[in-house]
Protein backbone atom coordinates (compact mmCIF):
# COMPACT_ATOMS: atom_id res chain seq x y z
CA UNK A 1 0.00 0.00 0.00
CA UNK A 2 1.27 3.55 -0.69
CA UNK A 3 -0.68 6.99 0.41
CA UNK A 4 -2.63 6.62 -2.56
CA UNK A 5 -4.66 3.48 -0.85
CA UNK A 6 -4.37 0.45 -1.40
CA UNK A 7 -3.89 -1.62 -4.90
CA UNK A 8 -7.72 -2.50 -5.16
CA UNK A 9 -9.15 1.37 -4.36
CA UNK A 10 -6.74 2.44 -6.95
CA UNK A 11 -7.97 -0.39 -9.21
CA UNK A 12 -11.11 1.50 -8.80
CA UNK A 13 -10.51 4.62 -9.47
CA UNK A 14 -9.15 4.54 -12.26
CA UNK A 15 -9.72 0.82 -14.66
CA UNK A 16 -12.62 -0.14 -16.68
CA UNK A 17 -12.05 -4.08 -16.79
CA UNK A 18 -13.13 -5.97 -19.75
CA UNK A 19 -16.63 -8.22 -20.35
CA UNK A 20 -17.52 -6.62 -17.03
CA UNK A 21 -20.43 -5.16 -14.99
CA UNK A 22 -17.99 -2.80 -12.72
CA UNK A 23 -21.18 -2.71 -10.05
CA UNK A 24 -20.39 -6.59 -10.04
CA UNK A 25 -16.91 -5.57 -8.40
CA UNK A 26 -19.02 -3.96 -5.11
CA UNK A 27 -19.12 -7.62 -4.33
CA UNK A 28 -16.58 -9.57 -5.93
CA UNK A 29 -12.98 -7.75 -5.74
CA UNK A 30 -10.85 -7.84 -8.37
CA UNK A 31 -7.75 -10.63 -7.94
CA UNK A 32 -4.64 -9.33 -6.76
CA UNK A 33 -2.08 -11.15 -9.02
CA UNK A 34 1.24 -10.97 -7.26
CA UNK A 35 2.55 -14.72 -10.13
CA UNK A 36 1.35 -17.72 -12.23
CA UNK A 37 3.52 -20.93 -12.74
CA UNK A 38 2.10 -23.92 -14.40
CA UNK A 39 -1.89 -24.19 -14.13
CA UNK A 40 -1.81 -21.95 -11.00
CA UNK A 41 -2.54 -18.21 -10.31
CA UNK A 42 -0.83 -16.79 -7.57
CA UNK A 43 -2.08 -14.35 -5.14
CA UNK A 44 -0.84 -11.31 -3.55
CA UNK A 45 -2.29 -12.85 -0.75
CA UNK A 46 -0.16 -16.04 -0.48
CA UNK A 47 -3.18 -18.32 -2.05
CA UNK A 48 -3.38 -20.01 -5.42
CA UNK A 49 -5.91 -20.35 -7.49
CA UNK A 50 -6.85 -23.02 -10.51
CA UNK A 51 -7.00 -21.46 -13.68
CA UNK A 52 -9.48 -23.54 -15.28
CA UNK A 53 -10.04 -21.29 -18.26
CA UNK A 54 -6.32 -20.93 -19.37
CA UNK A 55 -6.86 -17.19 -19.15
CA UNK A 56 -9.27 -16.78 -21.61
CA UNK A 57 -8.99 -19.56 -23.42
CA UNK A 58 -4.71 -18.19 -24.03
CA UNK A 59 -3.10 -20.40 -22.01
CA UNK A 60 -2.15 -23.39 -23.65
CA UNK A 61 1.39 -23.95 -22.28
CA UNK A 62 0.10 -22.75 -18.83
CA UNK A 63 1.87 -19.74 -17.10
CA UNK A 64 5.39 -19.05 -16.95
CA UNK A 65 7.06 -22.00 -19.27
CA UNK A 66 10.72 -21.97 -19.08
CA UNK A 67 11.34 -22.61 -22.46
CA UNK A 68 8.56 -19.64 -23.97
CA UNK A 69 10.65 -17.00 -21.38
CA UNK A 70 14.21 -17.90 -23.20
CA UNK A 71 12.87 -17.47 -26.84
CA UNK A 72 11.48 -14.17 -25.55
CA UNK A 73 14.40 -13.16 -23.90
CA UNK A 74 16.55 -14.40 -27.18
CA UNK A 75 14.45 -12.07 -29.12
CA UNK A 76 15.15 -8.91 -27.30
CA UNK A 77 18.57 -9.20 -27.24
CA UNK A 78 18.31 -8.88 -31.11
CA UNK A 79 15.60 -6.21 -31.42
CA UNK A 80 11.88 -6.10 -30.23
CA UNK A 81 10.08 -4.84 -33.22
CA UNK A 82 10.57 -3.37 -36.66
CA UNK A 83 7.91 -2.47 -39.22
CA UNK A 84 6.51 -5.22 -41.23
CA UNK A 85 6.01 -3.88 -44.27
CA UNK A 86 8.91 -4.12 -46.36
CA UNK A 87 11.09 -5.68 -43.98
CA UNK A 88 11.79 -9.90 -43.09
CA UNK A 89 13.44 -11.68 -40.63
CA UNK A 90 14.47 -15.24 -39.85
CA UNK A 91 11.88 -15.39 -36.80
CA UNK A 92 8.76 -14.69 -38.78
CA UNK A 93 10.04 -16.53 -41.89
CA UNK A 94 10.62 -19.68 -39.66
CA UNK A 95 7.50 -19.31 -37.76
CA UNK A 96 5.31 -18.52 -41.32
CA UNK A 97 6.81 -22.06 -42.31
CA UNK A 98 5.83 -23.47 -39.52
CA UNK A 99 2.20 -21.73 -39.56
CA UNK A 100 1.86 -23.33 -43.33
CA UNK A 101 3.14 -26.52 -42.72
CA UNK A 102 -0.05 -27.22 -39.99
CA UNK A 103 -2.73 -26.91 -42.89
CA UNK A 104 -1.58 -28.28 -46.88
CA UNK A 105 -2.56 -25.74 -49.52
CA UNK A 106 -2.93 -22.55 -47.21
CA UNK A 107 0.56 -21.24 -47.81
CA UNK A 108 0.06 -17.45 -47.47
CA UNK A 109 -0.06 -16.14 -43.87
CA UNK A 110 -0.73 -12.61 -43.07
CA UNK A 111 -0.38 -11.37 -39.54
CA UNK A 112 -2.10 -9.22 -37.01
CA UNK A 113 -2.25 -8.41 -33.91
CA UNK A 114 -5.56 -10.40 -31.90
CA UNK A 115 -8.53 -12.62 -32.95
CA UNK A 116 -10.66 -10.48 -33.71
CA UNK A 117 -8.76 -8.46 -35.86
CA UNK A 118 -7.63 -11.47 -37.71
CA UNK A 119 -11.36 -12.00 -38.45
CA UNK A 120 -11.51 -8.56 -39.75
CA UNK A 121 -8.65 -9.26 -42.42
CA UNK A 122 -10.06 -12.71 -43.42
CA UNK A 123 -13.64 -10.68 -43.96
CA UNK A 124 -12.14 -8.50 -46.20
CA UNK A 125 -10.21 -10.35 -48.22
CA UNK A 126 -12.88 -12.58 -48.96
CA UNK A 127 -15.24 -9.22 -49.97
CA UNK A 128 -12.10 -7.42 -51.87
CA UNK A 129 -11.11 -10.24 -53.78
CA UNK A 130 -14.91 -10.55 -55.51
CA UNK A 131 -14.60 -7.04 -56.29
CA UNK A 132 -11.23 -7.89 -57.73
CA UNK A 133 -13.00 -10.88 -59.84
CA UNK A 134 -16.15 -8.99 -60.59
CA UNK A 135 -18.78 -11.22 -58.85
CA UNK A 136 -20.42 -7.77 -57.87
CA UNK A 137 -23.19 -10.06 -56.38
CA UNK A 138 -21.32 -12.04 -53.56
CA UNK A 139 -21.20 -9.30 -50.61
CA UNK A 140 -23.35 -11.90 -47.72
CA UNK A 141 -22.01 -13.48 -44.85
CA UNK A 142 -23.34 -16.55 -43.58
CA UNK A 143 -22.25 -17.72 -39.99
CA UNK A 144 -23.89 -20.45 -37.36
CA UNK A 145 -26.36 -20.24 -34.53
CA UNK A 146 -24.72 -19.17 -31.43
CA UNK A 147 -21.11 -18.16 -33.08
CA UNK A 148 -18.53 -15.60 -31.75
CA UNK A 149 -16.06 -14.27 -33.51
CA UNK A 150 -15.21 -10.94 -31.61
CA UNK A 151 -16.13 -7.52 -30.61
CA UNK A 152 -14.89 -5.20 -33.85
CA UNK A 153 -17.31 -4.65 -35.82
CA UNK A 154 -16.88 -6.71 -38.70
CA UNK A 155 -16.58 -9.89 -36.13
CA UNK A 156 -19.48 -8.98 -34.19
CA UNK A 157 -21.47 -8.49 -37.57
CA UNK A 158 -21.40 -12.43 -38.19
CA UNK A 159 -21.69 -13.36 -34.28
CA UNK A 160 -24.95 -14.56 -32.99
CA UNK A 161 -24.71 -14.04 -29.11
CA UNK A 162 -27.25 -10.91 -28.40
CA UNK A 163 -25.27 -10.28 -24.83
CA UNK A 164 -22.12 -9.01 -26.95
CA UNK A 165 -24.02 -8.20 -30.39
CA UNK A 166 -27.19 -6.29 -29.47
CA UNK A 167 -26.16 -3.00 -28.34
CA UNK A 168 -24.27 -2.27 -31.40
CA UNK A 169 -26.87 -3.71 -33.93
CA UNK A 170 -26.95 -0.10 -35.63
CA UNK A 171 -23.69 -0.52 -36.85
CA UNK A 172 -23.39 -4.04 -37.66
CA UNK A 173 -23.80 -5.07 -41.42
CA UNK A 174 -26.56 -7.93 -41.75
CA UNK A 175 -25.44 -11.71 -42.11
CA UNK A 176 -27.46 -14.70 -42.51
CA UNK A 177 -27.16 -17.71 -39.43
CA UNK A 178 -27.18 -21.43 -39.96
CA UNK A 179 -30.39 -22.67 -37.18
CA UNK A 180 -30.73 -24.85 -35.78
CA UNK A 181 -27.23 -26.76 -35.65
CA UNK A 182 -26.80 -30.68 -35.25
CA UNK A 183 -25.20 -30.11 -31.75
CA UNK A 184 -23.98 -32.99 -30.00
CA UNK A 185 -22.20 -34.32 -26.77
CA UNK A 186 -18.63 -35.62 -28.03
CA UNK A 187 -17.51 -37.70 -31.34
CA UNK A 188 -19.36 -40.70 -29.46
CA UNK A 189 -22.79 -38.94 -30.26
CA UNK A 190 -24.07 -40.82 -33.77
CA UNK A 191 -24.44 -37.42 -35.13
CA UNK A 192 -20.82 -36.74 -34.72
CA UNK A 193 -20.46 -39.00 -38.11
CA UNK A 194 -24.16 -38.61 -39.66
CA UNK A 195 -26.40 -35.33 -39.57
CA UNK A 196 -27.71 -36.30 -43.35
CA UNK A 197 -31.35 -35.34 -42.21
CA UNK A 198 -30.71 -32.04 -40.41
CA UNK A 199 -28.22 -31.35 -43.40
CA UNK A 200 -31.04 -31.53 -45.99
CA UNK A 201 -33.14 -28.68 -44.70
CA UNK A 202 -30.00 -26.69 -43.90
CA UNK A 203 -28.78 -27.08 -47.46
CA UNK A 204 -31.90 -26.02 -49.21
CA UNK A 205 -31.91 -22.73 -47.17
CA UNK A 206 -28.18 -22.17 -48.13
CA UNK A 207 -28.84 -22.97 -51.73
CA UNK A 208 -31.10 -19.74 -51.77
CA UNK A 209 -28.30 -17.67 -50.87
CA UNK A 210 -25.61 -19.42 -52.80
CA UNK A 211 -25.25 -16.78 -55.53
CA UNK A 212 -24.60 -13.65 -53.17
CA UNK A 213 -22.60 -15.38 -50.42
CA UNK A 214 -18.69 -14.21 -50.22
CA UNK A 215 -17.97 -16.71 -47.54
CA UNK A 216 -19.21 -18.71 -44.63
CA UNK A 217 -17.62 -18.35 -40.90
CA UNK A 218 -17.76 -20.74 -38.72
CA UNK A 219 -15.19 -21.90 -35.17
CA UNK A 220 -14.48 -25.43 -36.33
CA UNK A 221 -16.42 -28.32 -34.16
CA UNK A 222 -16.55 -25.94 -30.77
CA UNK A 223 -18.64 -22.84 -30.48
CA UNK A 224 -16.63 -20.94 -27.57
CA UNK A 225 -18.35 -18.01 -25.83
CA UNK A 226 -21.91 -19.07 -27.46
CA UNK A 227 -21.64 -21.80 -24.53
CA UNK A 228 -19.16 -24.00 -25.33
CA UNK A 229 -21.47 -26.00 -27.91
CA UNK A 230 -20.04 -29.00 -30.34
CA UNK A 231 -21.63 -29.91 -33.54
CA UNK A 232 -21.36 -32.62 -36.05
CA UNK A 233 -18.18 -33.32 -37.92
CA UNK A 234 -20.39 -34.43 -40.43
CA UNK A 235 -21.98 -31.35 -40.65
CA UNK A 236 -19.10 -28.98 -40.70
CA UNK A 237 -17.75 -31.27 -43.70
CA UNK A 238 -21.31 -31.22 -45.59
CA UNK A 239 -20.86 -27.69 -45.22
CA UNK A 240 -17.42 -27.79 -46.83
CA UNK A 241 -18.57 -29.59 -49.80
CA UNK A 242 -21.50 -27.39 -50.23
CA UNK A 243 -19.26 -24.44 -50.37
CA UNK A 244 -16.72 -25.89 -52.74
CA UNK A 245 -18.83 -26.60 -55.32
CA UNK A 246 -20.70 -22.93 -55.48
CA UNK A 247 -17.76 -21.14 -55.10
CA UNK A 248 -18.00 -19.73 -51.45
CA UNK A 249 -15.53 -18.85 -49.01
CA UNK A 250 -14.87 -20.84 -46.27
CA UNK A 251 -13.39 -18.90 -43.07
CA UNK A 252 -12.51 -21.31 -40.15
CA UNK A 253 -11.96 -19.22 -36.89
CA UNK A 254 -9.49 -21.30 -34.98
CA UNK A 255 -8.75 -18.74 -32.44
CA UNK A 256 -9.87 -20.89 -30.32
CA UNK A 257 -9.98 -24.05 -31.04
CA UNK A 258 -6.91 -24.43 -32.97
CA UNK A 259 -3.27 -25.48 -31.92
CA UNK A 260 -4.46 -28.73 -29.55
CA UNK A 261 -7.48 -27.58 -27.68
CA UNK A 262 -10.00 -30.56 -29.56
CA UNK A 263 -7.14 -32.85 -29.53
CA UNK A 264 -5.80 -31.84 -33.01
CA UNK A 265 -3.12 -28.95 -34.49
CA UNK A 266 -6.66 -27.27 -35.89
CA UNK A 267 -10.44 -28.69 -35.27
CA UNK A 268 -11.37 -28.69 -39.01
CA UNK A 269 -9.03 -31.76 -38.64
CA UNK A 270 -11.95 -33.85 -37.19
CA UNK A 271 -13.84 -33.04 -40.38
CA UNK A 272 -10.68 -33.59 -42.96
CA UNK A 273 -11.42 -30.10 -44.55
CA UNK A 274 -8.99 -27.45 -45.69
CA UNK A 275 -11.00 -24.02 -45.37
CA UNK A 276 -9.99 -21.08 -47.74
CA UNK A 277 -8.79 -19.01 -45.02
CA UNK A 278 -7.93 -20.31 -41.36
CA UNK A 279 -7.75 -17.39 -38.56
CA UNK A 280 -5.15 -18.22 -35.32
CA UNK A 281 -4.69 -16.14 -32.00
CA UNK A 282 -4.98 -17.06 -28.01
CA UNK A 283 -2.78 -19.90 -28.46
CA UNK A 284 -0.89 -19.28 -30.22
CA UNK A 285 1.71 -17.59 -28.41
CA UNK A 286 0.49 -19.45 -25.13
CA UNK A 287 -0.68 -16.10 -23.71
CA UNK A 288 2.89 -14.30 -23.73
CA UNK A 289 1.95 -11.94 -25.94
CA UNK A 290 -1.00 -10.50 -28.58
CA UNK A 291 -0.86 -11.72 -31.96
CA UNK A 292 -2.52 -13.53 -34.23
CA UNK A 293 -2.34 -14.85 -38.20
CA UNK A 294 -4.58 -15.41 -41.22
CA UNK A 295 -3.74 -18.52 -43.33
CA UNK A 296 -5.23 -18.76 -46.91
CA UNK A 297 -4.41 -20.26 -50.19
CA UNK A 298 -1.77 -18.93 -53.12
CA UNK A 299 -4.91 -18.45 -55.23
CA UNK A 300 -6.56 -15.80 -53.27
CA UNK A 301 -2.94 -14.40 -52.69
CA UNK A 302 -2.78 -14.40 -56.69
CA UNK A 303 -5.99 -12.04 -57.38
CA UNK A 304 -4.35 -9.28 -55.36
CA UNK A 305 -0.74 -9.67 -56.78
CA UNK A 306 -0.32 -7.17 -59.51
CA UNK A 307 0.98 -3.61 -60.64
CA UNK A 308 0.08 -1.06 -57.79
CA UNK A 309 -1.84 0.91 -60.54
CA UNK A 310 -4.20 -1.86 -60.55
CA UNK A 311 -5.87 -1.07 -57.69
CA UNK A 312 -5.84 -4.28 -56.13
CA UNK A 313 -3.27 -4.06 -53.18
CA UNK A 314 -4.73 -5.19 -49.83
CA UNK A 315 -3.43 -2.32 -47.68
CA UNK A 316 -5.21 -3.65 -44.54
CA UNK A 317 -2.51 -2.78 -41.54
CA UNK A 318 -1.44 -2.82 -37.90
CA UNK A 319 1.16 -1.10 -36.31
CA UNK A 320 2.61 -4.09 -34.27
CA UNK A 321 2.02 -6.57 -37.42
CA UNK A 322 4.56 -9.40 -37.07
CA UNK A 323 5.77 -8.03 -33.99
CA UNK A 324 9.16 -10.16 -33.67
CA UNK A 325 9.10 -10.83 -29.40
CA UNK A 326 5.55 -12.21 -30.27
CA UNK A 327 7.02 -14.22 -33.29
CA UNK A 328 9.70 -15.58 -31.23
CA UNK A 329 7.40 -17.08 -28.67
CA UNK A 330 4.86 -18.42 -31.34
CA UNK A 331 7.81 -20.13 -32.72
CA UNK A 332 8.88 -22.05 -29.55
CA UNK A 333 5.21 -22.75 -28.52
CA UNK A 334 4.95 -25.00 -31.92
CA UNK A 335 8.23 -26.96 -30.97
CA UNK A 336 6.77 -27.49 -27.53
CA UNK A 337 4.07 -28.82 -28.50
CA UNK A 338 5.55 -30.93 -31.15
CA UNK A 339 8.30 -32.23 -28.73
CA UNK A 340 5.86 -32.82 -25.78
CA UNK A 341 3.08 -34.27 -27.78
CA UNK A 342 0.68 -32.11 -26.69
CA UNK A 343 -2.51 -32.86 -29.15
CA UNK A 344 -2.09 -36.67 -27.82
CA UNK A 345 -1.98 -35.26 -24.20
CA UNK A 346 -5.23 -33.12 -24.79
CA UNK A 347 -6.82 -36.09 -26.17
CA UNK A 348 -6.27 -37.90 -23.05
CA UNK A 349 -6.99 -35.28 -20.67
CA UNK A 350 -9.81 -34.56 -22.84
CA UNK A 351 -11.64 -38.40 -21.51
CA UNK A 352 -10.78 -37.51 -17.81
CA UNK A 353 -12.22 -34.09 -18.01
CA UNK A 354 -15.60 -35.78 -19.23
CA UNK A 355 -15.79 -37.88 -16.45
CA UNK A 356 -14.93 -35.63 -13.97
CA UNK A 357 -17.52 -33.33 -15.31
CA UNK A 358 -20.38 -35.90 -15.20
CA UNK A 359 -19.19 -37.04 -11.83
CA UNK A 360 -19.87 -33.50 -10.54
CA UNK A 361 -23.20 -33.68 -12.56
CA UNK A 362 -23.65 -36.87 -10.66
CA UNK A 363 -22.79 -35.77 -7.02
CA UNK A 364 -24.69 -32.70 -7.40
CA UNK A 365 -27.76 -33.35 -9.66
CA UNK A 366 -27.10 -29.52 -10.59
CA UNK A 367 -26.09 -30.12 -14.19
CA UNK A 368 -27.21 -31.23 -17.71
CA UNK A 369 -25.83 -31.89 -20.99
CA UNK A 370 -22.61 -33.18 -20.07
CA UNK A 371 -20.14 -32.48 -23.19
CA UNK A 372 -16.49 -32.44 -24.55
CA UNK A 373 -14.14 -32.52 -27.02
CA UNK A 374 -10.41 -32.82 -26.60
CA UNK A 375 -9.35 -30.95 -23.67
CA UNK A 376 -12.86 -29.17 -23.24
CA UNK A 377 -15.33 -30.19 -20.82
CA UNK A 378 -19.46 -28.36 -20.19
CA UNK A 379 -22.09 -28.36 -19.08
CA UNK A 380 -25.34 -26.25 -18.09
CA UNK A 381 -26.47 -25.82 -14.43
CA UNK A 382 -29.88 -25.96 -14.11
CA UNK A 383 -31.93 -23.55 -13.45
CA UNK A 384 -35.64 -22.85 -13.31
CA UNK A 385 -35.19 -18.41 -13.00
CA UNK A 386 -33.83 -17.27 -16.18
CA UNK A 387 -33.03 -14.10 -14.13
CA UNK A 388 -30.88 -15.85 -11.95
CA UNK A 389 -27.04 -15.57 -12.01
CA UNK A 390 -26.86 -18.98 -11.30
CA UNK A 391 -23.42 -18.91 -13.21
CA UNK A 392 -22.23 -16.03 -11.01
CA UNK A 393 -22.85 -17.77 -8.34
CA UNK A 394 -20.93 -20.20 -8.55
CA UNK A 395 -18.06 -18.73 -9.88
CA UNK A 396 -17.91 -16.16 -6.73
CA UNK A 397 -17.89 -19.36 -4.73
CA UNK A 398 -15.41 -21.09 -6.86
CA UNK A 399 -12.93 -18.30 -6.00
CA UNK A 400 -12.99 -18.47 -2.26
CA UNK A 401 -12.12 -22.11 -2.75
CA UNK A 402 -9.03 -21.78 -5.29
CA UNK A 403 -10.72 -21.84 -8.54
CA UNK A 404 -11.15 -19.26 -11.61
CA UNK A 405 -13.94 -20.83 -13.25
CA UNK A 406 -15.34 -17.57 -14.90
CA UNK A 407 -19.03 -19.62 -16.35
CA UNK A 408 -20.95 -18.48 -19.67
CA UNK A 409 -23.86 -17.60 -18.42
CA UNK A 410 -25.11 -20.55 -16.48
CA UNK A 411 -22.81 -23.14 -18.82
CA UNK A 412 -19.65 -24.26 -16.55
CA UNK A 413 -16.74 -25.38 -18.42
CA UNK A 414 -13.32 -26.37 -17.62
CA UNK A 415 -10.67 -25.32 -20.52
CA UNK A 416 -7.41 -25.92 -18.41
CA UNK A 417 -3.70 -25.26 -19.67
CA UNK A 418 -3.20 -28.51 -22.08
CA UNK A 419 -0.21 -29.90 -20.14
CA UNK A 420 -2.29 -29.15 -16.54
CA UNK A 421 -1.05 -31.89 -14.23
CA UNK A 422 -3.22 -35.06 -12.65
CA UNK A 423 -3.39 -34.08 -9.23
CA UNK A 424 -4.79 -30.33 -9.95
CA UNK A 425 -7.60 -31.67 -12.48
CA UNK A 426 -9.11 -33.94 -9.47
CA UNK A 427 -8.69 -30.79 -7.41
CA UNK A 428 -10.60 -28.85 -9.94
CA UNK A 429 -13.36 -31.60 -10.41
CA UNK A 430 -13.18 -31.54 -6.67
CA UNK A 431 -13.75 -27.50 -5.94
CA UNK A 432 -16.14 -27.42 -8.70
CA UNK A 433 -18.50 -29.89 -6.93
CA UNK A 434 -18.19 -27.91 -3.58
CA UNK A 435 -19.06 -24.61 -5.46
CA UNK A 436 -22.20 -25.76 -7.05
CA UNK A 437 -23.20 -27.18 -3.61
CA UNK A 438 -22.34 -24.30 -2.00
CA UNK A 439 -25.40 -22.34 -4.12
CA UNK A 440 -28.30 -25.17 -5.16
Amino acid sequence: MNGLGSLLDRDMRHIWHPCSQMKDYEILKPLEVAGAHQAWIELACGRRVIDAISSWWCKSLGHGHPRLRRALARQAEKFEHVIFANTTNETLVSLSEKLTALAPGLNKVFYAGDGSSAIEVALKMSLHSRRITGEAKRTRFVALENGYHGETLGALSVSDVGLYRAPYAAMLFEADFISPLPYVSGSADPLWENCEDGWQRIERGLEALADTVTAVIVEPIVQGAGGMKIYSRDFLARLRAFTGRHGIHLIADEIMTGLGRTGKMLACEHAGIAPDFICLSKGLTSGWLPMSAVLTREGIYDLFYDDFQAGKSFLHSHTFSGNALAASVALEVLDVMAEEGICARAEEMGAVLRVNMQEVAEQTGCLRNVRGLGAIAAADLICANPDRRYGFEVYQHALKLGVLLRPLGNTIYWLPPLNIDAETLTSLKEKTIEAIQSVR
